[in-house]
């Protein structure tokens, strides 16, 4: 049997030590599989007291990841730090600059500088192996880069945030609010004393760029994402949405259009008989649209120490038998911007809520806007009467809650209608735009 695969671990919090264990577990079933062993040499943390469940006795240490990066003790350097830059990205980059190939659970690392990492890489002759970086425990990168070879994509959308479809989830079946579902999230570390980059959309946006670049062989760019996040949803939309017979998801979602791939993230309704509306708690699922295969949905943990390290430690297995594939499908010269292109026509409509003046002619004049613009209406609901007889109709009348489902129409027909009422002064606050995904 051939030597073992040394491996050195650079971040050793709930995820690092999973990884440690997970290879001490399976040690045997891995050297049966890879043709030789594995076994953790080196690791690099920022506190060498904490005690952290594992046995690192007979392991070198190191304060600096960059020096156990460049050491010789190692040949398969593991990334677990986070962040887009700093140590994370400066011991990547020594890591396969010095020969080493590497495996990352950094997505945000991966959406701002996976081009010219994967460039290291390629020109190194090493692997770089991510993952983890996208819906934790489920297969998704392998799935896409080597199980659908032989598939043209049309679509690939998805459940990638568990922060988010816990919240929602919360909300629809317990009738709580926005704010209380996200300080449990936090009490319950599914989100950060900051919770932005969850809640925001901007976590979906950098998985969703890499997906998108696996599938349809685009350059990683998350500057290339229309991002939507889940703050304004309210316990109104939700009940208008179990009304409708759909759920409220966040999606991230990339397809093929005839003017580009279009990238967006972004609170869709999609109907309860659908896969993803099954989807609850802080699960991810991820549904890839293909010519052969048709429809395909992986559904499983999105976050958690011992699911991702399981994803980490499958990219380990692979290195140990020799796998190197192109970290994104194809060689980086070969891959297309991926361009910033228009939401473009949404065949599913549209779910708008406004808080309308309840005066005379305030309907009317909504839907002469959408008329105006070709836009079909489906149904308006009213939670009670538009117009009140006496003292009632006037300027300063309290507002009430309108819903419209449109037919399919674009975006920006949409934007331009609605910025056109609110021009009129017949509604109160933002209007609410959601998508809706119909079988």
């Amino acid at each position: 049997m051939a030597e073992p695969l040394r491996v050195g671990i650079a971040g050793l919090g709930t995820v690092g030590a999973s990884v440690i264990r997970l290879l001490e577990r399976q040690a045997a079933a891995l050297a049966a599989r890879a043709g030789r062993g594995v076994k953790v040499t080196a690791v690099s943390a920022r506190d060498k007291s904490r005690d952290r469940g594992v046995d690192l006795s007979g392991v070198i240490w190191f304060d600096d990841p960059v020096a156990l990066a460049n050491s010789k003790e190692i040949d398969l350097f593991v990334e677990l730090i986070g962040g887009d830059e700093g140590p994370a990205r400066a011991s990547i980059e020594a890591a396969l600059l010095s020969g080493k190939s590497v495996v990352t659970a950094n997505k945000a690392l991966l959406a701002k500088h996976g081009m010219s990492l994967a460039k290291l890489a390629e020109d190194k002759h090493v692997a770089l192996a991510f993952e983890a970086s996208v819906a934790g425990g489920i297969p998704i990168v392998k799935t896409l880069r080597e199980g659908l070879a032989g598939n043209a994509i049309r679509r690939v959308y998805g459940i990638l945030n568990g922060t988010c479809n816990y919240i929602l989830s919360r909300m629809e079946l317990e009738g709580l609010s926005f704010e209380a579902c996200l300080a449990d999230a936090q009490r319950l570390g599914y989100a950060e004393a900051d919770p932005t980059f969850d809640i925001g959309g901007f976590d979906t946006a950098h998985k969703l760029a890499i997906l998108t670049s696996l599938a349809f062989g685009t350059a990683v760019d998350a500057e290339a994402v229309h991002v939507e996040g889940i703050q304004s949803i309210t316990l109104a939309d939700l009940k208008a949405a179990e009304e409708l017979g759909y759920r409220i998801k966040l999606l991230g979602v990339a397809q093929r259009t005839d003017k580009g791939i279009e990238q967006r993230v972004h609170p869709t309704m999609v109907p309860k008989s659908s896969a993803i509306a099954e989807v609850m708690g802080v699960t991810n699922a991820v549904t890839i649209d293909a010519d052969a295969v048709n429809e395909l949905t992986l559904v499983g943990p999105g976050a958690g120490g011992m699911a991702t390290a399981s994803a980490v430690v499958a990219d380990i297995a692979d290195i140990a038998k020799g796998i190197r594939s192109a970290p994104f499908g194809l060689p980086t010269s070969i891959l297309e911007k991926a361009a910033r292109i228009p939401v473009q026509r949404h065949e599913g409509g549209y779910y708008i809520r406004l808080s309308v003046h309840d005066r005379p002619g305030a309907a009317a004049a909504i839907a002469t806007r959408m008329a105006e613009r070709q836009i079909s209406l489906e149904s308006i609901m009213q939670r009670k009467p538009m117009h009140k007889r006496g003292a009632l109709a006037s300027a300063n009348a309290e507002a009430v809650p309108v819903v419209l489902i449109t037919y399919a129409t674009s975006e920006s027909t949409i934007r331009d209608a609605l910025e056109a009422v609110v021009k009129d002064g017949y509604i109160a606050g933002a209007p609410q735009v959601i998508r809706i995904e119909r079988e």
